[in-house]
């Protein structure tokens, strides 16, 4: 009983990891399309301050290609 609790602890905390792995590889993809990287995409989020989270940033990347274009042009446009 006191592994399976430990193990399902640990697996709560490797389930964050994973889908924050996930997002990143993600909202990657999408700015490799549209010509940014990830690092450069994100700092230039940060410097418009624009206040989208990378879960939301990886949804628009796979559901909404439009608006995550124009959020990459925005940054684009920072330069």
């Amino acid at each position: 009983m006191r592994r399976s609790l430990r193990y399902a602890y640990i697996g709560r905390k490797l389930r964050k990891r994973d889908f924050r792995r996930l997002w990143i590889t993600r909202i990657n993809a999408a700015a490799h399309i549209n010509g940014l990287n990830y690092s450069t995409l994100i700092n230039g989020l940060k410097k418009l301050q624009v206040e989208v989270n990378r879960k939301m940033l990886a949804d628009m990347a796979v559901n909404d290609a439009q608006g995550f274009a124009q959020l990459a042009d925005m940054v684009k446009g920072a330069k």
